[in-house]
């Protein structure tokens, strides 16, 4: 007798892509556009908020299609799907703004790729509802956001001494140009990771304080 997947939608089922499997600083998924595409705050909200998008719709649809799909062509149907958002997305930011579409450059088309979206519709969409998959999509997109914003906001301060194009500090600033390099993308993201785990672990420390009473 095959066992009942739970769909029943609850406050974990959103938050888990906010902090217990974060896709950056938990899961590590989707390095390129993190590093490559967060030296400004309004690059690195433009990518999060593409990236949900097309989890949520590819999550929901696949979700809909799951008693459908073969399992021979499953991984090759979700790419098809996936790569149809995305490109709606791409026609999407071109349409609005040609200077952060040339901002993003091949990052956009490289959602198709992103080891995120393609997880989630094979270890999650493809095994729940779709409300459920929705929200679950939502949770992981909200988190991926705002872990790009937390690069994004970090190195536009510090190299361009701006904050979503708006001036900080006046003309005074010494931008720290490094942090606008690739080179800056591995430090703050270093120093975000790092103090991601010590707040895991002091997190962890009342649980296993309890363990040992018990």
């Amino acid at each position: 007798m095959s066992r009942r997947t739970d769909n029943r939608i609850t406050w974990e089922t959103f938050s888990e892509g906010l902090w217990k499997e974060n896709p950056v600083f938990v899961m590590l998924l989707g390095m390129c556009p993190v590093l490559a595409v967060t030296n400004s705050a309004i690059n690195a909200l433009a990518m999060g908020l593409a990236t949900t998008f097309v989890l949520v719709a590819s999550g929901a649809l696949v979700s809909l299609l799951r008693s459908f799909i073969p399992k021979q062509v499953r991984i090759a149907t979700y790419i098809v799907i996936i790569a149809t958002f995305v490109t709606m997305v791409d026609y999407v930011i071109q349409a609005i703004s040609l200077d952060l579409y040339n901002a993003l450059g091949a990052f956009i088309q490289l959602i198709v790729v992103n080891c995120i979206i393609l997880g989630r519709a094979e270890a999650y969409a493809s095994k729940h509802r779709p409300l459920k998959s929705i929200v679950n999509a939502l949770g992981m997109g909200t988190g991926f956001t705002f872990a790009l914003l937390c690069l994004g906001v970090v190195r536009e301060v510090l190299g361009s001494g701006s904050l979503f194009g708006i001036s900080l500090f006046g003309d005074h600033f010494q931008p720290w140009v490094v942090m606008v390099l690739p080179a800056g993308g591995f430090i703050v993201l270093g120093a975000w990771l790092l103090l991601f785990d010590w707040l895991k672990q002091r997190q962890a420390l009342p649980q296993e304080e309890k363990a040992h009473a018990g």
